[in-house]
């Protein structure tokens, strides 16, 4: 059967810009529940229930469901107890009297008062509003209770339609990739032939946006009759003729409006309803055209016929998936029948968000009353750049580089980084006047984690304490010590400054730094920033935690470094800052111990020289001449033999560091591979690795370039939405 689970999925990645607000008013039935723990990845979820009663009903109803899974969903989900909500019950009920009498309804305050408090017509009055983007119910309200008030509050077109689709089992061989859609025109009061072409114009436009053009090049409607081409005489046949004539104009339009993509769909008319459901009578009556067998979708003329498609593939083929979507109300609504399973509830709402993220109208919640979006300014101070980010949530609203020129430097040479502190804070409130902000607007400030004594994993407060180990520089001195010396200051007293997974952070027990020389212990340094967001990330696709997973995570950029993620902690890692591990684009890696002293005692190269070979002067530098990895492929390209052999060489050595790390994890089984970082973009790379660490029997994922930035303020925001508790710095003297 066509998984279209996953082709919803895909469609909804490639085209999303944030995730909706989608508002459920059933939160006390189970299938609601079991559906929403799928759908936290493509949007934020409103429960109106208290928290408790939701958990209530799935301990009581849903014992086999994921319990990672669940507890993921209730974290990033938002409760609303509407008696708790006096306040926002008053502001919907004054909108809702507001809307019905601009539609020439008879309203009054206490009656829309009385139905605010009901979830469904709080659930539509919030989307109205802009407190949310889409309304899920029907499973447990009548029509009248849900569908239409819906309906009436979201409508914008005249003419609307009701859209079914079915994923019908391989055995049903009609429909190209067993995939039918139905139209439904029983939404509208009155038909005639311009409604039902327009029905058959949005019921095919909806399947255009929803069906993939790769195995869907050709969306074909047939508006279906008891007549084939002209075969019979009646009121019925002569509207379906009449639509079939208007279909161009109206398909016409929606191309002039909405682009070329919807050329792909091909209306015909008066087809015999045999014709459209049986491949042998369309053998018959069509006598051998093109579109015999081959018609997609299927758009009934009447209200009983619709109904009846529907009901006979839904009790015919009880294993196949079907969801429906309605045409004309902007994708704000989504109605389910009261006898659909929870994986119908799933397919229903993820097509609307895939109709409204493909829409490209859309751009975030207008209102942020669920989920605030709180305002964060990411600070990753580099040797000669200052990069900053402003987030709204996890949006970015603008990103900048400041380049701090040799003549701005010049003074601060030989000095420790600390001195350049005025330089660097005056020039991000300078971009901050540009973006017409100011520190007194932003929420809370989150700098790039210096050289501080080990800690481990997590968002960090900086207090006076970091403050000092900052300026000090007890483990050595760099640019992003900066980071949260600035955090704090443009912070001030009121407003809250942190550090993000430093690249000291340290969980390692003593077994991974003992070494066979006493006086040796390996450091742990690394890119701990971005393999700890690059697990937050995969974790969270899979809609779970991080700490409910374990990784192998390699970063691959000018210093490469492979780490063991043990269930949330961060427990072995190389010293990607001396150059252990694989070599890199500009670092030596491991070299031979008894070779390297024979070199160091050689009087070759001076103690200078050594340092840069071992990092600047190393690895792809010193065996190829440069550093630019994508030379070494276009070298590989045009048949030069040592640069193939130095790609292998250093796959070969990436590869090698994943799979000494499986030891780590104590004979647990780890769960996925994530390669990260600039390197990560080489199609060429990637395959390599993953054909060496294929006997390792997990996944691999890749997430190329390494986005600090965005790390740094998810930091944080895991802080302010209460997912983790900011730590305090207080690191173990050894």
């Amino acid at each position: 059967m066509y998984d279209i689970d996953a082709a919803l999925d895909r469609q909804i990645l490639r085209h999303m810009k944030d995730r909706p607000t989608v508002i459920l008013t059933e939160a006390d039935d189970p299938r609601t529940i079991e559906a929403a723990a799928h759908l936290p990845r493509f949007a934020r979820l409103v429960f109106l229930a208290p928290e408790a009663k939701v958990r209530e009903v799935a301990a009581a109803h849903l014992p086999d469901l994921d319990q990672n899974r669940l507890s993921y969903l209730l974290s990033e989900a938002c409760f609303i107890d509407i008696e708790a909500e006096e306040a926002l019950r008053e502001t919907l009920a004054q909108a809702c009297v507001r809307h019905h009498r601009a539609l020439g309804i008879d309203a009054d305050i206490e009656t829309a008062r009385r139905a605010i408090r009901r979830p469904s017509r709080f659930g539509i009055m919030a989307v109205k509003e802009g407190y949310g983007d889409m309304v899920v119910g029907g499973m447990r309200h009548d029509p009248k209770d849900f569908f239409r008030p819906m309906i009436r509050m979201f409508r914008n077109q005249p003419v609307l339609s009701e859209v079914g689709f079915f994923v019908l089992p391989n055995d049903h061989n009609v429909y190209p990739n067993n995939v039918v859609v139905l139209g439904d025109v029983g939404i509208n009061a009155d038909m005639d032939a311009d409604t039902l072409a327009q029905v058959a114009v949005g019921t095919c436009v909806v399947a255009r946006d929803l069906l993939p053009d790769r195995l869907f090049p050709r969306v074909r409607g047939s508006i279906v009759s008891y007549s084939h081409k002209g075969s019979d005489e009646g009121p019925s046949p002569d509207m379906v003729r009449a639509a079939t004539a208007l279909v161009p104009k109206h398909l016409q339009k929606r191309v002039d409006e909405r682009g070329a993509y919807y050329n792909s769909i091909e209306i015909q008319g008066e087809v015999k309803v045999s014709v459209a459901l049986s491949n042998r009578s369309a053998r018959y009556y069509q006598g051998g055209e093109a579109w015999a067998g081959k018609s997609n979708v299927i758009i009934a003329p009447n209200l009983e016929l619709g109904n009846f498609l529907f009901h006979l593939y839904a009790s015919r083929y009880p294993s196949a998936q079907k969801f429906t979507v309605i045409f004309g109300i902007r994708f704000r609504g989504v109605d389910l029948p009261m006898d659909c399973s929870a994986e119908d509830a799933r397919l229903c709402v993820k097509a609307n968000i895939l109709r409204l993220q493909r829409d490209g109208r859309w751009s975030r919640t207008p209102k942020d009353r669920f989920f605030p979006r709180h305002r964060i300014l990411a600070i990753n101070p580099g040797s000669t750049s200052t990069k900053v980010a402003l987030y709204e949530g996890d949006q970015e609203a603008w990103v900048e580089e400041i380049q701090h020129s040799a003549e701005a430097l010049l003074p601060y040479e030989d000095q420790p980084i600390v001195a350049q502190y005025d330089l660097r804070k005056e020039a991000i409130l300078g971009m901050l006047r540009d973006h017409g902000t100011s520190a007194a607007d932003i929420d809370a400030f989150s700098g790039r984690g210096g050289l501080v004594h080990p800690i481990p994993h997590g968002t960090y407060t900086v207090s006076p304490r970091m403050e000092a180990d900052l300026r000090d520089s007890p483990m050595g001195d760099h640019a992003s010590n900066l980071g949260g010396l600035i955090a704090r200051a443009l912070a001030g007293p009121d407003k809250p400054a942190f550090i993000v997974d430093p690249v000291v952070v340290d969980e390692a027990p003593l077994r991974v730094k003992i070494t066979g020389m006493k006086a040796i212990r390996r450091r742990i340094l690394s890119h701990a920033l971005n393999q700890i967001a690059t697990g937050h990330r995969y974790a969270a696709e899979r809609e779970t935690f991080y700490h409910a997973l374990n990784l192998i995570v390699c970063h691959m950029g000018g210093g490469i470094t492979i780490g063991a993620h043990k269930r949330g902690r961060y427990i072995d890692v190389n010293d990607g800052l001396d150059g252990e591990g694989p070599f890199t684009p500009q670092r030596s890696g491991s070299i031979p111990t008894g070779q390297l002293i024979k070199l160091c005692f050689s009087g070759q190269l001076s103690l200078a020289e050594l340092k840069q070979l071992n990092k600047g002067r190393g690895g792809l530098i010193d065996l190829i001449g440069t550093a630019d990895f994508r030379e070494l492929e276009r070298r590989m390209d045009q048949g030069d033999d040592w640069a193939k052999s130095v790609f292998e060489a250093m796959t070969y050595q990436i590869s090698k560091g994943i799979t000494a790390l499986i030891p780590a994890f104590d004979g647990e089984r780890v769960d996925q591979i994530l390669l990260t970082g600039g390197l990560a973009r080489s199609t060429r790379l990637v395959e390599a690795v993953e054909r060496f660490v294929a006997p390792m029997g997990c996944g691999l994922s890749v997430y190329p370039g390494e986005n600090e930035l965005y790390a740094l303020a998810k930091g944080a925001l895991r802080v302010l939405n209460h997912k983790e508790q900011a730590r305090e710095y207080n690191p173990e003297m050894k």
